[in-house]
């Protein structure tokens, strides 16, 4: 087993030494999980579902349960399929059977005298081991478990490095993340701050002049049109930036309807179509308002981008659930795609979707449509990391 690393090559190694002294069709080992909960196969000769199940079996459905679980160090049987010890309620015995695993020893792995799993081999034929194979099984256990839990230990130590490294990078994504949301949100009260340096304040302005003006003698009710019509402009702006800092609608009547208004007033100020397509039954309300708010926040800034760069003739939105339970968000546009648009501002509003995504642990999708017209943004938040009002 010298220089082997990985179970595999190592019980393949064992296999091949204990050929001629310990004849076998099947040989495994099985070891216990770190929570002493459940176990997985390694095999040599034939390969069954005990290794190739994706799903680790629970210690409870193994037909070698009275080992893993200390109650006895060695079982040997002259035919499996008969033996009572390994047909139980919820048994995950069925290899037994398909591969017609008669004879079969089975011996406990011990580290320190705790049980860290099992060696187990077997034969076709019946009543193939006798007492001396047993002792002779439970001598190569005693050679094995060392190595093998070694080798746990280190892949253990491996997949804790790997976890610990992908958390730190995950913090790091996150953080600049963060860093990048906030300056743009920063460029977003600059320029709400402009809108209302250079517009509202500016209309104010000269309504005031205009009135100040009107003071200085006879008032005619014509001359004050003018000054009313700038007034009503002046709300009309205000309100604008204000649905646009906090969206009203969204809070007060839902995502949809949220979502739904957007569109209404994008088309109304670019002539553009659109439809929303919502079969989520409202889940997206369900959620946190925080969490609620930042995909309306990117559905916004997707529409936006597609409005004011693609030069679509319509923009479809759609609210699903998957079958998978995630819900998914789709912008879809039939406008000139990606290669026209201004790269720098195109690229600053899919970084702004990328990190609201990643901060609410969504993925987040992107990319042109076939025929090389249309855009498709879609988002998926699985349901689990949801969180009720």
């Amino acid at each position: 087993m010298a220089g082997h690393l990985d179970f595999q090559a190592a019980i393949q190694a064992v296999s091949a030494e204990l050929g001629d002294v310990l004849p076998h069709d099947h040989l495994d080992i099985c070891l216990l999980g770190s929570e002493g909960t459940i176990h997985a196969a390694y095999e040599a000769g034939l390969h069954t579902d005990w290794s190739l199940n994706p799903h680790p079996v629970p210690v409870s459905g193994s037909p070698i349960r009275s080992i893993l679980q200390g109650e006895t160090l060695v079982m040997r049987t002259g035919d499996a399929t008969l033996d009572p010890r390994f047909r139980f309620e919820g048994a995950f015995n069925h290899p037994i059977f398909d591969q017609n695993l008669r004879s079969r020893i089975h011996t406990a792995l011990l580290v320190r005298g705790e049980v860290i799993g099992a060696f187990s081999c077997s034969k076709h034929d019946a009543d193939f081991y006798g007492e001396g194979d047993a002792s002779l099984a439970r001598h190569v256990a005693d050679l094995l478990a060392p190595y093998f839990y070694a080798l746990r230990a280190s892949q253990e130590t491996r997949r804790l490095a790997i976890e610990e490294a992908e958390g730190r990078a995950r913090e790091e994504g996150l953080r600049e993340g963060a860093l990048r949301l906030t300056e743009e949100l920063e460029r977003e009260r600059q320029r709400i701050g402009m809108d209302l340096h250079d517009q509202t304040l500016a209309d104010l302005t000269r309504i005031v002049r205009r009135l100040e003006a009107l003071r200085e003698g006879p008032v005619d009710p014509d001359s004050l049109s003018p000054a009313i019509v700038g007034l009503h402009r002046c709300v009309g702006e205000l309100r604008r930036i204000i649905d646009d800092a906090r969206p009203n609608v969204l809070e007060l009547f839902g995502f949809a309807e949220g979502v739904e208004d957007f569109l209404g007033r994008v088309a109304a100020d670019s002539g553009i179509q659109w439809q929303l397509g919502d079969t989520s039954d409202g889940l997206v309300d369900e959620l946190d308002p925080a969490l609620r708010v930042a995909l309306f926040r990117i559905v916004q800034e997707a529409v936006n981008n597609a409005a004011r760069h693609a030069d679509p003739s319509r923009i479809d939105v759609g609210i699903a659930v998957r079958k998978d339970g995630a819900l998914q968000i789709e912008v879809r546009d039939d406008g000139v795609g990606f290669a026209p648009m201004p790269q720098r501002r195109r690229v600053g509003g899919i970084r702004n979707m990328q990190t609201r995504a990643r901060l609410i642990s969504a993925s987040f999708f992107l990319d042109g449509l076939p025929g090389g017209r249309g855009t498709l943004m879609s988002l998926v938040l699985p349901i689990e990391r949801r969180a009720s009002r």
